[in-house]
């Protein structure tokens, strides 16, 4: 079996942020022109305020309006996996610090994670 190097993990590092980053560009990109299909027409009216439509708020809103090609959907599914990027490079980066058996890594990276969630669960950053 050949041995996990620190060069190799830097590699897998950076192709999930190049890959994580290219795709959620392109999803949000590909929402845009839906939206601009649909709206693009359209007379924006600052008089009244008009919220988040629903469909974007939920999960399950979320898969319905991707399903139906509703452009805000595809944007914002794009952005949640460019936030999801960096969270995932520390997953890779604890389970690379595993491979080298780097233990005290190991746990400032659980400890990373364990503050990015309490952040998403709290609703406050900083």
């Amino acid at each position: 079996m050949k041995k996990f190097k620190d060069r190799d993990m830097e590699l897998l590092l950076a192709q999930v942020l190049r890959a994580g980053t290219i795709i959620s560009v392109s999803i949000v990109f590909t929402g845009g022109l839906f939206y601009l299909y649909r709206h693009g027409q359209a007379t924006a009216g600052y008089n009244t305020f008009v919220g988040i439509p629903f469909f974007v708020q939920h999960f399950q809103g979320l898969f319905s309006g991707i399903l139906s090609f509703k452009g805000q959907a595809i944007i914002q599914t794009g952005i949640i996996l460019l936030i999801a990027t960096p969270i995932l490079r520390v997953i890779f980066s604890a389970v690379g610090f595993v491979l080298e058996k780097d233990y005290m890594y190991v746990g400032i990276s659980l400890l990373v994670l364990l503050i990015i969630f309490m952040s998403m669960l709290n609703g406050h950053a900083g």
